[in-house]
């Protein structure tokens, strides 16, 4: 089959997933509503307290949803190629440690949902501004030294994150643990995430050729004319804007922008210019479908939707582990 076509056929079958996995999480939950009467209401039909449900509560959560899922993964496929570390995920610079400590000061402080979106975006911007800054040594930014310093300011930050925790009084406690562990029950309008992920990667796609060089050395891709100094700036400015944006909307979400990677380079391969899209569709639908099955699995009784990306996440990454493990030595 030409490799036009199969890509083709790939991102058709992912944006068939997406499309589903997003009908779903509108049909179901405490009030269940068929997908014909979920249709009727998309168009503009008005069908009561159910199209209040669809409309207010469950499609902007859906989208939301994807969208950060889409960023995560988007990130996380990113920082794989750029460090060229299989480990890398969007939390890897320390991001979602800053967003931590500003979402729970105003958590904290009994601000509103904007507020601690608002505050963990700037503690996000804050965290990632202090990597770049403590890692750019006489030649610049190296492999090494930016995980090193994105783990020891993650470090801080977590022991930050701890003395909020326990200091914080107790009715506010939850709220923060639902937030550190991921949630999407306090969404807004999702039309600036959505326009964040498509602008994201439309801006990371011009650059996959050169990240397909890169992918097989920083010293082959200079032999054959990639900038690498500034591609890695962009890109990792990049990646961590979308990881910030993600954070600040979901939570701390684990594991969307580790799996998700490894899972769609095993069915597509390692161009770029293929993975990048894969990934995002792929990454937002697995967090739709996980928040889904997060506010049913105890429906009336909703879960953190970091549990369920982690309780699938894990499983998956031991398999993948031992599927890719070495053989003889």
């Amino acid at each position: 089959m030409p490799t036009r076509r199969r890509a083709l056929l790939i991102l058709v079958a992912l944006s068939g997933l997406a499309i589903a996995s997003v009908a779903l999480a509108l049909a179901v939950g405490s009030l269940s509503i068929p997908i014909g009467q979920v249709f009727d209401i998309l168009v503009g039909e008005d069908a009561g307290s159910a199209g209040e449900v669809v409309r207010r509560l469950r499609l902007p959560r859906a989208l939301i949803g994807f969208a950060c899922g889409g960023l995560l993964a988007l990130a996380g496929a990113l920082l794989q190629v750029l460090l060229r570390n299989p480990l890398a995920d969007p939390y890897v610079l320390g991001i979602s440690g800053g967003a931590g400590i500003g979402a729970l000061l105003a958590i904290v402080l009994g601000f509103g949902a904007a507020a601690t979106n608002g505050l963990a975006f700037v503690g996000a911007l804050a965290a990632m501004l202090l990597v770049f800054g403590l890692a750019h040594g006489e030649g610049g930014w190296t492999q090494t030294r930016l995980l090193l310093t994105g783990v020891i300011v993650a470090s801080g930050c977590g022991a930050v994150i701890a003395l909020m925790l326990a200091i914080a009084p107790d009715d506010r406690l939850r709220g923060m643990l639902f937030w550190l562990m991921g949630d999407l029950s306090q969404v807004g309008e999702p039309s600036l995430v959505l326009a964040l992920l498509g602008a994201i990667l439309l801006v990371s796609l011009p650059f996959a050729r050169e990240l397909n060089v890169l992918a097989r050395g920083s010293d082959i891709a200079q032999a054959l004319g990639v900038a690498v100094r500034s591609l890695r700036r962009g890109i990792y400015f990049v990646a961590s804007l979308a990881t910030a944006v993600a954070v600040t909307h979901a939570g701390a979400i684990g594991f969307i922008g580790l799996i998700v990677p490894h899972l769609v380079r095993l069915a597509v391969g390692n161009d770029q210019r293929l993975l990048l899209p894969a990934t995002v569709l792929a990454g937002g639908s697995l967090l739709v479908i996980a928040d889904t099955l997060a506010r049913t699995v105890l429906a009336p009784q909703q879960l953190p939707v970091g549990v369920l990306t982690a309780l699938i996440g894990v499983p998956v990454f031991l398999v993948l582990l031992a599927r890719t493990h070495p053989r003889g030595g």
